[in-house]
């Protein structure tokens, strides 16, 4: 029955906006996965449009974007793996703007090198390795260790690139990648609390291109609590707003939904510039978002949670 109301609900309130027609098609009972799924291939579908029309040294830009899908998938895949569950099952919920050829064997892998050695050394992702090949065994600990060493390459590299290209490209995406790099930080060291991840390791994994490089790093690296969390952040006027109410037991938006809101607001302004590659980052985050908000609202939909419905992210 709720996949029914799901279907009814969502078709009137979306059918006079563009996602009015994506579900179309669909004429049984529509789950939150369904929706999930087709929104994420109408995503791919406006991707690879773009990344079809486009030239150097925009194409480049645009493969950019999809290295953190590519990462995401990677770590699925393994976390399944060690949780055993067959490969058949887990790259059904890869991202589709994460996919690569080697996907499929990525379960062998037992540690960091060999993944690097026998799988993504011809991928797109191999440069990102460099501090990542170990001998370790590929337990949890260690996959969210890769994980974020891969993105801090990840956001390193692509923060260099736009750097590269100076003008309206690097006055637009510099801020944008500096917030991601200090919400990594700050998220890093708030998860490392009450795990074996020492203050040591915890600075490795820092990305090094936010505005909280070289003295807030150093700070967090200290760090031993929300509070002192929070103590970091007030040394920024940005940063600052978002702490203010984010107590992790509180009623207030938590801080993930305050980081969301202001990565919108970010994308949003990208648009006020022009000549610029920002534009088709901020236009993926932002269509990024509105899949997020519809997926909650199926969600409160289908379990009856009504008057949740309005506690998405908007987008400005």
């Amino acid at each position: 029955m709720s996949g029914y109301l799901i279907q009814e609900d969502l078709k009137l309130l979306l059918q006079s906006t563009d996602y009015g027609s994506f579900l179309a098609n669909e004429t049984g009972p529509l789950t939150v996965s369904i929706i999930d799924d087709k929104l994420k291939q109408k995503l791919l579908v406006e991707f690879v449009y773009l990344r079809n029309h486009s030239l150097q040294p925009l194409t480049t830009f645009l493969d950019y974007i999809t290295y953190s899908y590519m990462i995401d998938n990677v770590i699925l895949l393994i976390t399944g793996t060690l949780r055993q569950q067959p490969i058949s099952e887990l790259l059904p919920k890869c991202h589709p703007l994460g996919s690569f050829e080697q996907m499929e064997a990525v379960h062998i892998a037992q540690t960091p090198a060999e993944l690097y050695n026998a799988i993504l050394v011809d991928t797109p992702l191999a440069s990102f390795f460099q501090d990542c090949i170990s001998e370790n065994d590929l337990d949890e600990v260690n996959i969210e260790i890769l994980r974020n060493k891969l993105y801090k390459a990840y956001l390193e590299s692509f923060y260099g690139f736009c750097k590269d290209q100076g003008g309206q490209t690097e006055e637009v995406m510099c801020p944008i990648l500096e917030f991601e790099a200090d919400r990594r930080a700050f998220i890093i060291t708030l998860n490392s609390f009450g795990t074996e991840l020492s203050r040591e390791d915890r600075t490795t994994l820092y990305p090094r291109c936010g505005r909280l490089h070289p003295d807030g790093l150093t700070l967090l690296s200290k760090a031993e609590d929300f509070e002192h969390v929070r103590a970091v952040a007030e040394y920024y006027a940005e940063y600052k707003l978002l702490f203010e109410g984010a107590e992790k037991n509180s009623n207030e938006k938590t801080l993930e939904d305050k980081f969301f809101e202001y990565e919108v607001k970010l994308n949003v302004m990208a648009f006020n510039n022009q000549f610029h590659f920002g534009v088709f980052h901020a236009y993926m985050k932002l269509k990024e978002q509105e899949c997020r908000n519809i997926v909650w609202i199926a969600e409160c939909i289908a379990q009856r949670h009504r008057t949740r419905i309005d506690n998405y992210i908007p987008i400005l």
